[in-house]
């Protein structure tokens, strides 16, 4: 199977994310997607991050009608904070029957060269690459597929001072993760 792997902190998972997966998957040559929580992106700081399975528990509420998408912990066994490459010989050691490829932003695709290994990362996996408010950075390489998909803004930092200000996220979240943030009082 050809898997699309889609990287982040989901704190929480939105319906952009889920926008945007929905998007590529139906766009490209996939099998499935799976969304990998991360524990700890090295490029971000950690201060507002609930605990990875909070987060991987709304990402499952998230997809679970969705055959298509997976969530991965597999992160979190591994040392933090998580390194990309590390996750893709990981995952490729592991499920050698399937190919393993990148969703990516295009606001990090601008970062990629900060990522450990990342001409490893470019010669080896082909990347999705889905356009962001703001962001019209071109990076050529073979690998790089840029794909159409809805310009969205929606951030999880937005939802989560909307939270803490009491503020409505309906509409932002699925309902179920809505719920578990609120019965969890998450962000709070």
């Amino acid at each position: 199977m050809k898997i699309g792997l889609y990287f982040g902190s989901f704190n929480p998972i939105h319906i952009g994310h889920l926008i945007i997966a929905d998007t590529l998957h139906d766009r490209t040559d996939l099998d499935q997607v799976w969304f990998v929580v991360s524990p700890q992106n090295p490029l971000k700081k950690r201060q507002s991050l609930i605990h990875e399975f909070d987060r991987l528990r709304m990402v499952e509420l998230a997809i679970e009608d969705n055959f298509h998408f997976r969530a991965s912990d597999v992160e979190f066994g591994m040392p933090k904070p998580s390194y990309t490459i590390d996750t893709l010989a990981y995952l490729t050691d592991q499920y050698p029957q399937h190919q393993f490829c990148l969703f990516l932003g295009s606001d990090n695709l601008v970062q990629l060269k900060r990522w450990k290994n990342y001409q490893m990362i470019l010669d080896n996996y082909e990347i999705f690459v889905y356009p962001r408010p703001g962001e019209t950075t071109v990076f050529e390489h073979p690998n790089i597929k840029l794909i159409d998909a809805p310009l969205l803004d929606i951030s999880a930092t937005f939802i989560r001072k909307s939270i803490l200000a009491g503020k409505s996220v309906k509409y932002l979240l699925p309902d179920s993760v809505e719920d578990y943030i609120r019965d969890k009082k998450l962000y709070l």
